[in-house]
């Protein structure tokens, strides 16, 4: 079904000004808390202890590239078992943080799970900051911290709760789904969130004949497109997913027919209609452990695309990707500091936390 409408901060004259309101903060780093920064040197004992975990990147991380991380891998893990923390990953990190110094990796939807089963007293969150504050939602009395505050997000920045607001004034009675890219201020005001790989099933299982979806306008038409449910959308989109063009794809498929492509549904339509297959993270990444194409095109993050070679070094990856800012504000050298230091730690206001908390539940208890 046609998306029914898409509105916007200028389609509302009472929309109050300002940016985004802050639903979370880093806290100060802890009094006392701050540990010796370890040696970073590469010796040959570094080089013995992380050979294993080079192993698992060598077809993406130069040899010479090696040295200059192994030492600061070395200290974050060992760092990490030390403090009792886990590290949790998103699927757009750099190989070095996914598959070296990460306990749990995957898309959204996996990572909010997983926190849920988070035993360790720290969390670290390598991903941007609407994931931190996920977890600290799901983790309410453990310690959140995110190696970079900065590390934001478009479709977070595009909507406000006040937004939500006024959206519910204008469709009253009108059930209001959020992507998890979003604050927890506007989780607070929804009635259940969701990710790219479960967001039809979400809207489905409102049983209502109109939904507002948002804030990404693409997946929402991508969502429209597979069920009768009346989508009333948010013009928000993606930095890293609405720079792809269709005819980029079209390009490699007519210097090679056999190429196969796989998009995101955060893409406009006109890629996805180049497509073979559109999924979320986890099932791009399950798409081609199960089919092995011998060429590949991943329309999605730069990252994942290099975390995938990493697995299947037979798939030969064919660029374009484009590379998320906001994702590589986290690195190896600030994950150390995070550890070291405790920061930056993120709080949310109870109240606030409270009405989030039941929109992100709400989703992670969705019956399959």
């Amino acid at each position: 079904m046609p998306i029914a409408g898409i509105y916007g901060p200028d389609d509302f004259a009472n929309r109050p000004p300002g940016q985004v309101t802050a639903s979370s903060r880093a806290a100060p780093a802890r009094t006392g808390a701050a540990l010796p920064t370890p040696s970073l040197a590469w010796t040959p004992e570094v080089a013995r202890a992380t050979a294993p975990l080079y192993e698992r990147v060598k077809h993406v991380i130069p040899p010479i590239e090696w040295p200059l991380m192994a030492p600061t891998i070395l200290a974050i893990n060992e760092l990490k078992r030390a403090r009792g923390a886990v590290i949790l990953a998103h699927n757009y990190q750099s190989p070095e943080i996914f598959h070296c110094v990460a306990d749990i990796g995957g898309d959204s939807l996996q990572l909010a799970v997983e926190a849920t089963k988070v035993k360790a007293g720290i969390i670290v969150q390598c991903g941007v900051h609407f994931m931190a504050e996920t977890s600290k939602l799901l983790n309410p009395d453990k310690m959140v911290l995110i190696p970079d505050a900065r590390a934001g997000c478009s479709l977070a920045a595009s909507i406000t709760g006040a937004d939500v607001r006024l959206l519910r004034e204008r469709f009253p009675g009108v059930p209001v789904v959020a992507y998890v890219n979003t604050s927890a201020e506007v989780k607070a005001e929804v009635d259940i969130c969701c990710t790219s790989s479960n967001a039809v099933q979400v809207v489905e299982s409102l049983g209502a004949r109109s939904v507002i979806f948002l804030p990404d306008r693409y997946l929402a038409t991508y969502v429209a497109s597979k069920t009768d449910v009346r989508i009333i959308a948010w013009k928000g989109a993606c930095e890293v997913h609405e720079r792809f063009k269709g005819e980029e794809l079209r390009a490699f498929r007519e210097a090679d027919p056999s190429v196969q492509i796989i998009a995101h549904p955060e893409c406009p339509p006109d890629v996805l209609a180049e497509a073979d297959f559109t999924g979320s993270t986890a099932h791009m990444i399950n798409w081609v452990r199960e089919r092995r194409p011998r060429r590949l095109v991943m329309i999605t993050e730069c990252s994942m695309a290099d975390n995938v070679r990493a697995e299947l070094p037979d798939v030969e990856m064919l660029r374009p990707c484009n590379l998320c800012p906001h994702m590589k504000r986290i690195t190896l050298a600030n994950i150390l500091d995070s550890l070291l230091t405790l920061r930056e730690e993120v709080t949310i206001d109870p109240a606030l936390a409270e009405r989030a908390r039941r929109s992100v539940e709400r989703m992670i208890n969705l019956k399959n």
